[in-house]
């Protein structure tokens, strides 16, 4: 059973990966739906290419963790998991509920790789 659990935690921090560097591609790209979700919650459109580094920078991490560095992409899974709460507190604050799915799928994602890379740690 451990295996199988390790193995589904190793697939949820490569979607972890995939979905970062897709939001990070649309965050540089100013892609519309980007724009009108960051409008909704107050943050400024010259914000999001800092954003996309910070998210940018937590896939990279996670990549380095699979490939045998896997103490820095725990880490890596750790800051992008604080991103994402950040991301959802914004949500809550501003009371923008009807998309507040989508930062929580990232987190999500990122607590499953925080998961695999502690399981590898163990």
């Amino acid at each position: 059973m451990t295996g199988v659990i390790q193995g589904t935690m190793a697939v949820v921090a490569v979607l972890c990966v995939v979905a970062n560097v897709f939001i990070v591609a649309a965050d540089l790209s100013r892609a519309e739906f980007v724009l009108a979700n960051s409008a909704e919650v107050g943050l400024r459109p010259a914000a999001l290419p800092y954003l996309a580094t910070l998210k940018g920078a937590g896939a990279v991490g996670l990549v380095a963790g699979f490939a045998g560095l896997p103490l820095l992409g725990l880490a890596a899974a750790v800051g992008l998991v604080a991103f994402y709460v950040g991301a959802v507190v914004a949500h809550i604050r501003t009371r923008v509920f009807h998309n507040i799915s989508f930062p929580l799928v990232f987190l999500v994602l990122a607590a499953g790789a925080v998961s695999h890379f502690a399981l590898v740690l163990s």
